[in-house]
Protein backbone atom coordinates (compact mmCIF):
# COMPACT_ATOMS: atom_id res chain seq x y z
CA UNK A 1 0.00 0.00 0.00
CA UNK A 2 2.82 2.41 0.77
CA UNK A 3 4.28 2.08 -2.73
CA UNK A 4 0.99 1.79 -4.64
CA UNK A 5 1.05 4.52 -7.30
CA UNK A 6 -2.75 4.62 -7.45
CA UNK A 7 -2.93 5.90 -3.86
CA UNK A 8 -2.16 9.59 -3.38
CA UNK A 9 0.99 10.65 -1.53
CA UNK A 10 -1.08 12.32 1.19
CA UNK A 11 -2.94 9.08 1.96
CA UNK A 12 0.34 7.16 1.92
CA UNK A 13 1.76 9.73 4.34
CA UNK A 14 -1.18 9.28 6.70
CA UNK A 15 -0.85 5.51 6.49
CA UNK A 16 2.88 5.75 7.18
CA UNK A 17 2.33 8.12 10.09
CA UNK A 18 -0.41 5.99 11.62
CA UNK A 19 1.19 2.57 11.24
CA UNK A 20 4.92 2.67 10.58
CA UNK A 21 5.95 5.81 12.46
CA UNK A 22 3.83 4.94 15.48
CA UNK A 23 5.39 1.45 15.55
CA UNK A 24 8.90 2.89 15.29
CA UNK A 25 8.20 5.21 18.23
CA UNK A 26 6.27 2.74 20.40
CA UNK A 27 7.34 3.28 23.99
CA UNK A 28 9.58 6.21 23.03
CA UNK A 29 8.14 8.30 25.86
CA UNK A 30 10.55 6.58 28.24
CA UNK A 31 13.66 6.42 26.02
CA UNK A 32 16.65 8.51 27.05
CA UNK A 33 17.50 9.04 23.36
CA UNK A 34 21.11 9.71 22.38
CA UNK A 35 22.22 11.53 19.25
CA UNK A 36 23.12 8.30 17.42
CA UNK A 37 19.62 6.94 18.13
CA UNK A 38 18.08 10.07 16.63
CA UNK A 39 20.28 9.78 13.54
CA UNK A 40 19.34 6.11 13.10
CA UNK A 41 15.62 6.97 13.34
CA UNK A 42 15.97 9.79 10.82
CA UNK A 43 17.88 7.59 8.37
CA UNK A 44 15.34 4.80 8.60
CA UNK A 45 12.49 7.25 8.12
CA UNK A 46 14.10 8.89 5.09
CA UNK A 47 14.78 5.50 3.52
CA UNK A 48 11.09 4.66 3.84
CA UNK A 49 9.98 8.10 2.62
CA UNK A 50 12.13 7.78 -0.50
CA UNK A 51 10.81 4.26 -1.04
CA UNK A 52 7.18 5.47 -0.76
CA UNK A 53 7.79 8.34 -3.20
CA UNK A 54 9.66 6.02 -5.62
CA UNK A 55 12.68 8.30 -5.58
CA UNK A 56 16.26 7.08 -5.49
CA UNK A 57 19.08 8.75 -3.64
CA UNK A 58 20.77 9.44 -7.00
CA UNK A 59 17.81 11.64 -8.01
CA UNK A 60 19.09 14.16 -5.45
CA UNK A 61 15.65 15.33 -4.33
CA UNK A 62 15.79 17.13 -0.96
CA UNK A 63 14.38 15.24 2.02
CA UNK A 64 12.41 18.24 3.18
CA UNK A 65 10.50 18.36 -0.11
CA UNK A 66 9.62 14.67 0.10
CA UNK A 67 8.28 15.06 3.63
CA UNK A 68 6.21 18.04 2.52
CA UNK A 69 4.71 15.96 -0.30
CA UNK A 70 3.66 13.31 2.22
CA UNK A 71 2.72 15.94 4.84
CA UNK A 72 4.89 14.26 7.46
CA UNK A 73 6.35 15.79 10.59
CA UNK A 74 9.98 15.16 11.44
CA UNK A 75 10.33 11.96 13.47
CA UNK A 76 12.46 13.72 16.09
CA UNK A 77 9.78 16.36 16.70
CA UNK A 78 7.16 13.60 17.02
CA UNK A 79 9.46 11.83 19.49
CA UNK A 80 9.81 15.05 21.49
CA UNK A 81 6.05 15.62 21.49
CA UNK A 82 5.41 12.08 22.72
CA UNK A 83 7.96 12.50 25.50
CA UNK A 84 6.50 15.84 26.65
CA UNK A 85 2.92 14.57 26.52
CA UNK A 86 3.89 11.62 28.72
CA UNK A 87 5.78 13.94 31.09
CA UNK A 88 2.68 16.16 31.42
CA UNK A 89 0.55 13.07 32.04
CA UNK A 90 2.87 11.92 34.84
CA UNK A 91 3.01 15.40 36.41
CA UNK A 92 -0.80 15.41 36.65
CA UNK A 93 -0.80 12.22 38.73
CA UNK A 94 -1.07 12.22 42.51
CA UNK A 95 2.16 12.47 44.52
CA UNK A 96 1.83 8.93 45.91
CA UNK A 97 1.34 7.33 42.47
CA UNK A 98 4.07 4.77 41.69
CA UNK A 99 4.82 6.22 38.23
CA UNK A 100 5.48 9.67 39.68
CA UNK A 101 7.58 8.15 42.47
CA UNK A 102 9.68 6.26 39.90
CA UNK A 103 10.17 9.41 37.82
CA UNK A 104 11.43 11.40 40.80
CA UNK A 105 13.54 8.55 42.25
CA UNK A 106 17.25 9.34 42.70
CA UNK A 107 19.65 6.40 42.61
CA UNK A 108 22.19 6.47 45.42
CA UNK A 109 25.89 6.14 44.75
CA UNK A 110 28.35 7.66 42.35
CA UNK A 111 28.14 7.70 38.59
CA UNK A 112 30.82 5.93 36.57
CA UNK A 113 33.88 7.80 35.30
CA UNK A 114 33.82 9.75 32.10
CA UNK A 115 31.13 11.81 30.49
CA UNK A 116 27.84 10.77 32.12
CA UNK A 117 24.95 9.64 29.95
CA UNK A 118 22.00 11.99 29.91
CA UNK A 119 19.08 10.84 31.98
CA UNK A 120 15.51 10.88 30.76
CA UNK A 121 14.59 13.79 33.01
CA UNK A 122 17.51 15.88 31.70
CA UNK A 123 16.30 15.34 28.13
CA UNK A 124 12.73 16.23 29.12
CA UNK A 125 13.85 19.42 30.86
CA UNK A 126 15.79 20.41 27.74
CA UNK A 127 12.68 19.77 25.62
CA UNK A 128 10.60 21.85 28.03
CA UNK A 129 12.99 24.79 27.61
CA UNK A 130 12.72 24.52 23.83
CA UNK A 131 8.90 24.55 24.02
CA UNK A 132 8.90 27.17 26.84
CA UNK A 133 6.99 24.93 29.26
CA UNK A 134 6.97 24.90 33.07
CA UNK A 135 6.04 22.11 35.44
CA UNK A 136 3.12 24.25 36.62
CA UNK A 137 1.66 24.35 33.08
CA UNK A 138 0.99 20.60 33.21
CA UNK A 139 -1.93 21.19 35.58
CA UNK A 140 -3.83 22.68 32.64
CA UNK A 141 -3.93 19.68 30.30
CA UNK A 142 -5.36 21.45 27.24
CA UNK A 143 -2.90 24.34 27.41
CA UNK A 144 0.03 21.92 27.90
CA UNK A 145 -0.98 19.85 24.87
CA UNK A 146 -1.61 22.93 22.73
CA UNK A 147 1.82 24.40 23.52
CA UNK A 148 3.52 21.10 22.64
CA UNK A 149 1.63 20.67 19.35
CA UNK A 150 2.18 24.29 18.27
CA UNK A 151 5.99 24.08 18.39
Amino acid sequence: MLTNKYISLIVRGRLYSGCVQSSMLHGSEAWPVRKENEVALQRAEMRMVRWMCCIKLQDRVPSKGLKERLRLDDIISVLQQNRLLWYGHVLQKETNDWVKICMEYEVEGTRPRGCPKKTWIEIVEKNCKVCKLNREDAIYCNRWTKQIRDD
